[in-house]
């Protein structure tokens, strides 16, 4: 991790188009790693990394996974909204 580029909060919110607060509550929450360098927070590109990959919805595709292929709804058919 020493060799990580860092970003801000600022620039984290920027890039996911989400408010700086968002961010910051990611952080407090344990859900973003960061770290306090005294005049905020940075955020190490990994760590970035692997928070966005902890929240996909599906893997992209040509990545490999153990149900690939396998689609929960492949009749076509989509759950109900409740």
């Amino acid at each position: 991790m020493p060799h990580d580029q860092y970003q801000t909060v600022k620039e984290v919110a920027e890039r996911l188009k989400v408010a700086e607060a968002t961010v910051r509550a990611w952080i407090h929450d344990g859900a973003l790693r960061a770290i306090d360098v005294g005049k905020g927070w940075r955020i190490a590109d990994a760590d970035l990394e692997a928070f966005l990959t902890r929240h996909e919805t599906t893997p992209r595709a040509g990545r490999a996974t153990p149900d690939a292929g396998h689609h929960p709804h492949a009749n076509g058919r989509h759950a109900p909204l409740v």
